[in-house]
């Protein structure tokens, strides 16, 4: 209840500004469009990439497209969690009741990034019809899964960023290439990045339990549960990104601001 009462506060200050919010919208809406004409132009040339066909790939970029921007729109305050350690807005939140990490997530929710969920929703909409998947039961919930588990993966990798900065201060670009090199990459299917890359995203950061292996479940090419059921094994990546945040935590020490 009480995350709710953060979450019409945030709306709240947002619409204080609607020309502002409305604009910025726009931008990610539009902006994303370099990401989807990438997709386009590349099998306006090639049929197909490692037996993965154009649906087969807007389905994957509407799927990781999506739970990035949920995972941004409600995983923000971890993005700027550097920012509240420099002005001392972290020490305030170590002397009121309740959890830090709720804290961080409720202070800050980015619902600009409803115009990048929209333009991934348009292109979810216009691929499940093409795709060629029977959307069973088993389906419908296995791209629930991938929905719902790919934005708690991305959600653990702004909470390592997070906790990073207890020892940094100032948070580290390179985990960009995790978070947002990771929509980039997901608008194709892992595999054709070769089995290195797939590993990598599967047992470090296992993006690939929310994209590969369920993809080939829905297209039919694997029918074991296993495939079916991966998204949720990547929910145990939350496990260390708290572990790290808490251990950051016992060694902070504050700014001073």
């Amino acid at each position: 209840m009480l995350y709710f009462k953060f979450l019409i506060i945030n709306i709240k200050s947002l619409m204080q500004y609607k020309i502002s919010f409305l604009l910025v919208a726009l931008g990610q809406f539009f902006t994303a469009f370099a990401t989807f004409l990438g997709v386009f132009f590349m099998f306006s040339r090639f049929n197909a990439v490692e037996g993965f066909g154009y649906e087969h790939a807007l389905l994957c970029f509407a799927i990781v497209t999506m739970a990035f921007s949920l995972a941004e729109m409600f995983g923000s305050g971890l993005q700027t969690f550097p920012r509240m350690l420099g002005n001392g807005e972290f020490d305030r939140a170590l002397v009121r009741p309740g959890s830090l990490i709720f804290q961080t997530l409720s202070i800050k929710m980015d619902f600009t990034r409803i115009g990048l969920l929209a333009q991934a929703a348009i292109v979810l909409c216009y691929v499940v019809p093409r795709s060629g998947v029977v959307w069973a039961w088993d389906k419908r919930l296995t791209l629930a899964l991938m929905l719902a588990c790919g934005c708690a993966v991305f959600i653990g990798l702004f909470l390592i960023y997070a906790a990073i900065s207890f020892f940094t201060v100032e948070g580290l670009e390179f985990m960009n290439l995790l978070s947002y090199g990771g929509k980039e990459f997901g608008r194709y299917p892992f595999s054709i990045y070769g089995k290195g890359v797939l590993k990598f995203l599967t047992f470090v950061i296992p993006l690939a339990l929310c994209q590969y292996y369920p993809l080939l479940y829905l297209l039919g090419r694997e029918n074991s549960l296993i495939y079916m059921l991966s998204p949720v094994f990547g929910l145990a990546f939350l496990l260390p990104g708290y572990a790290f945040f808490r251990f950051g935590l016992r060694r902070y020490k504050s700014t001073g601001s």
